[in-house]
């Protein structure tokens, strides 16, 4: 197809996004953003605040993999957008603009073969793997100080950091003396449990794999469900072997390079549960109308 036969609609979308696919899970994330607004200026009822919690648990977990894709591969064209786009993020996450940048891109990624360098670490200093729990405090609980450390060859990044980290605490301390109760619930402590919830997602992508190899040192998780949720985040391996792709090429990237994969590196997960669950229950619905 010729230029001129490319249809105005995506030319002018391809002038706003970076990559189109991204179109679609910004416009759910920025959606879920008014929601929460809306919740904050309408609601009182501390009930009803803790059930939207419950809800939106899941949904504002699965924010916390495009905050990571969008720390890889910026979304928008334009700087401005994507700072909108990082405030939005930084009140459903936690995590504010450049932090994972910092301590994951510019981090993690340089350093997960080395467990006694990686931003992200799983062994502990005596060489024994973490708990679960232990390693998500523990990333968790050293993120922004991580950040900072990676920020000092970085300044101009850790600049950008520091100016929008006050903006957002600016933001969320104007929201919280307006109305303390409904800013505690729809932000401040979403903020906290979403960065659990990313450190918490991570320890499965490579704890107790203890490689030089990158092939051998991400475990990879198939489950298409999981993969839709995530922007493909189960893809692993590809995604650190090259990790400057975006998130909608990293099936044909895993095509190409899933013969070095080790077969034990391909994990099953509770998503699994789910999806069949759902398979079972629609598969029993189809055979009931056919009996």
């Amino acid at each position: 197809m010729s230029s001129n036969q490319i249809p105005k609609s995506s030319i002018h979308l391809q002038s706003v996004f970076r990559h189109p696919a991204d179109l679609i899970p910004i416009l759910l994330i920025i959606a879920l953003t008014c929601l929460d607004f809306v919740m904050y200026l309408t609601v009182e009822s501390i009930w009803i605040f803790l059930v939207y919690f419950l809800v939106t648990l899941i949904p504002k977990g699965c924010i916390c993999a495009w905050n990571h894709h969008h720390q890889h591969t910026r979304t928008f064209n334009s700087t401005f957008l994507n700072r909108l786009l990082e405030l939005s993020y930084g009140l459903h996450t936690g995590v504010t603009t450049n932090l994972w940048l910092l301590h994951h891109v510019l981090g993690h990624h340089h350093h997960y073969l080395d467990q006694t360098l990686d931003e992200s670490r799983w062994k502990r200093t005596d060489g024994k793997t973490m708990g679960v729990i232990e390693y998500t405090l523990s990333v968790a609980g050293t993120a922004y100080y991580r950040g900072y450390l990676v920020g000092k060859q970085y300044p101009a990044h850790y600049r950008t950091h520091l100016i929008y980290t006050a903006l957002l605490a600016t933001i969320v301390i104007g929201l919280t003396i307006y109305h303390p109760l409904p800013a505690l619930m729809i932000f401040i402590v979403p903020m906290i449990t979403g960065l659990l919830i990313t450190a918490w997602a991570t320890y499965d992508h490579h704890a107790g794999l203890d490689s030089k190899d990158d092939f051998s040192a991400s475990y990879n998780n198939m489950n298409t469900t999981f993969n839709f949720l995530t922007g493909n985040l189960g893809y692993h391996t590809a995604h650190h072997h090259k990790q400057g792709l975006h998130w909608s090429e990293l099936p044909a990237l895993h095509e190409k390079i899933k013969h070095e994969i080790p077969e034990e590196l391909f994990r099953s997960s509770l998503w699994d549960l789910v999806s069949n669950a759902y398979l079972a229950k629609l598969f029993g619905k189809v055979f009931r109308l056919q009996t």
